[in-house]
């Protein structure tokens, strides 16, 4: 049961920045659990004055599980250095079960975690200036294992997937305070029948298209991709249409092309690439062909999957082989080109993010208690180690800021 990340982040915008510097200005002595750090401020344990940071540090939050030995006690909080990629632990914010994956809503001021238990749950967090991350409430999502959750780009709606029974739920957002309300929908996959090997639906991602108006969900279990139009008057997904893939492919993680018109999907259980269509009208996606991850005859299990922004380079975060494969994009997003695999320093890489003007790329290391971080080149799409691996407790999800 693991999780996967949709879409590429963007740079913060004004309104962002504006939060950041108001969070920095406003930094005193806070608590153990730490205050998000922002802009060049740093949180300081209780008792202790503040610390101040260089300048260009940014927050980074972490997800683990708390019920697994060896697992943290909440979410994870960090800092990176914008000019070294170097990490530095600031705190964790405790009272969230098993928050193996984690989102930002669009303004920047809500932090979205799902309760990956039997009685699946999302929490809501706001991130308020001058103080800790505080809990604004938790939903069931009416499911079992949570394992993916996306806002929408309204940032009115919270989607999310129950991988243990293979549903997908909505909540309302708050515009105001961020926080949720009581869930507007629950579907359960049932159509097409379990791949071989699969018990039943397994719900691994949900996602927002780049067009807005449909959400793509990824089963693992029934080797499908949902496409759903969102209501956004009622919270109702309205199903549109389905893609399958060949049997036994494990679909994991979707991610879009920038311009739209294609996605890339990794597929768990075979060890493979999918270029996909996506029509941007009805929303159809037409699977291509499956191709390899450069990992070999061993077991390896593909996690994730990035696009740059300028559309240039995919990386692929293998679990087993434990590397991050290379794939140039060509042909205006139609074709990967598999380029090279390279080892990515850690034990079982469970999430990959890309900080938000694409300089990083963070790994959750999940086995190994690990973050690594590599140094992008935008132009050639290299990946260059930033240094020594970062202690984390049992990372599944990385998120910078």
């Amino acid at each position: 049961m693991t999780a996967g990340r949709s879409g590429t982040q963007t740079g913060p915008g004004p309104d962002r920045r504006r939060f950041l510097r108001t969070m920095a200005a406003s930094v005193a002595a806070t608590t153990g659990v730490g205050l998000l750090t922002a802009a060049d401020a740093a949180p300081a344990p209780a008792g202790h004055r503040a610390v101040r940071r260089p300048h260009g540090t940014r927050p980074l939050f972490l997800g683990t599980y708390t019920s697994k030995e060896g697992g943290g006690t909440g979410i994870g909080l960090a800092g990176y250095d914008t000019a070294t990629g170097q990490l530095t632990a600031t705190g964790v914010v405790p009272g969230v079960a098993d928050p193996s994956y984690l989102a930002l809503g669009p303004s920047g001021r809500t932090l979205y975690a799902v309760d990956e238990q039997q009685q699946g749950a999302v929490t809501a967090l706001a991130l308020a200036p001058g103080g800790p991350p505080t809990v604004l409430g938790t939903r069931s999502t009416g499911g079992a294992g949570p394992c993916h959750l996306s806002v929408h780009p309204t940032g009115r709606w919270l989607l999310s997937a129950n991988y243990l029974s293979g549903s997908v739920a909505v909540h309302p957002v708050d515009r105001a305070t961020g926080a949720l309300g009581e869930r507007t929908d629950l579907v359960t996959h049932t159509d097409p029948p379990p791949g071989p090997g699969q018990d039943g639906p397994h719900a691994h991602q949900i996602v927002t298209a780049p067009d807005g108006r449909h959400v793509l969900a990824v089963d693992l279990g029934n080797d499908t991709v949902y496409t759903y139009r969102l209501d956004t008057g009622a919270g109702k997904l309205r199903p549109s249409s389905y893609a399958t893939l060949r049997p036994g492919a494990g679909p994991r993680h979707l991610t879009f092309h920038p311009s739209g018109s294609f996605a890339y999907l990794a597929n768990e259980v075979d060890n493979t690439v999918v270029v996909c269509r996506y029509d941007l009208r009805s929303g159809r996606l037409t699977p291509g062909a499956p191709q390899p991850t450069g990992t070999g005859p061993g077991t390896s299990y593909p996690a994730q999957i990035l696009v740059t922004r300028n559309g240039r380079f995919a990386f692929l975060a293998n679990r087993g082989h434990n590397s991050l494969t290379r794939y140039a994009v060509e042909a205006g997003g139609a074709r990967l080109r598999l380029l090279d695999t390279v080892p990515v320093g850690g034990d079982f890489p469970r999430h990959i993010a890309f900080s938000p003007d694409e300089r990083w790329l963070f790994a959750a290391n999940q086995k190994s208690g690990s973050v690594t971080v590599f140094a992008v080149d935008a132009r050639r799409g290299t990946l260059t180690s930033a240094g020594a691996p970062f202690a984390a407790p049992m990372p599944v999800c990385v998120l910078p800021w």
